[in-house]
């Protein structure tokens, strides 16, 4: 009898483990659709953009737990982030900001100390000066910076960036959009930090919703 129940519970075992992942997340609820849908992720990958702005205090508090979220996702996973400046003219600056660094690619490396320097030391990183300054101290070439700041190229990036979040439909950051198609939520949790830990909860299971899909295309 007890070989019988063992070798049901492991023909059971077997058969869970071959059964696709259920959805469990409810519409309206943990996620919206985005309406137009955007172009995702190419050849097989699945685009994951943060639309945020190094001057957004909630940005600044995800900021550590999204980097460890991106840290575990897996090779099919691209990420990227696109800043907001809703027609505030320090969020545009900042959002150049993000966009010299990342085209110098050091914004992975340097994101989480631009946030330090503007919400933890209060540094006015709109101000030239002030952010020749904190380059410097970071090891930033600074005029390879400025350089890059005034080039055509940045400004061309900066522009899209704008249409982005017009396309997406973008009316709050920190927001996240999986595969130009949905857009995980806090689900109505209470308090700011386990409101991050639900939005990125909810991440996960669009990313796995993401990948079921294109596995059947």
């Amino acid at each position: 009898m007890l070989r019988r129940s063992l070798f049901k519970l492991i023909i059971a075992s077997s058969l869970a483990a071959m059964a696709p992942l259920s959805f469990a997340l409810d519409l309206g609820k943990d996620y919206t659709v985005l309406q137009p849908a955007q172009p995702g992720g190419s050849n097989g990958q699945i685009e994951v953009i943060e639309f945020f702005s190094y001057a957004c205090p909630h940005c600044s508090a995800f900021d550590p737990k999204l980097s460890k979220w991106r840290s575990e996702q897996g090779k099919d996973v691209v990420f990227r982030r696109v800043p907001v400046g809703f027609g505030r003219a320090e969020w545009g600056v900042l959002g150049r900001l993000y966009l010299t660094l990342n085209t110098m690619g050091l914004s992975d490396k340097l994101d989480s100390k631009v946030f330090e320097a503007i919400h933890k030391s209060y540094l006015k990183l709109e101000n030239e000066k002030i952010r020749n300054d904190w380059l410097t101290s970071v090891g930033v070439d600074v005029k390879k910076f400025n350089d890059t700041w005034r080039s055509f190229g940045i400004e061309t990036k900066n522009k899209r960036a704008e249409q982005m979040v017009e396309a997406y439909r973008v009316q709050s950051v920190p927001t996240l959009i999986i595969d130009g198609r949905y857009v995980p939520t806090d689900s109505g949790v209470t308090g700011e930090d386990a409101g991050h830990t639900r939005i990125l909860a909810n991440a996960e299971q669009l990313v796995a919703k993401v990948r079921a899909e294109k596995s059947k295309k």
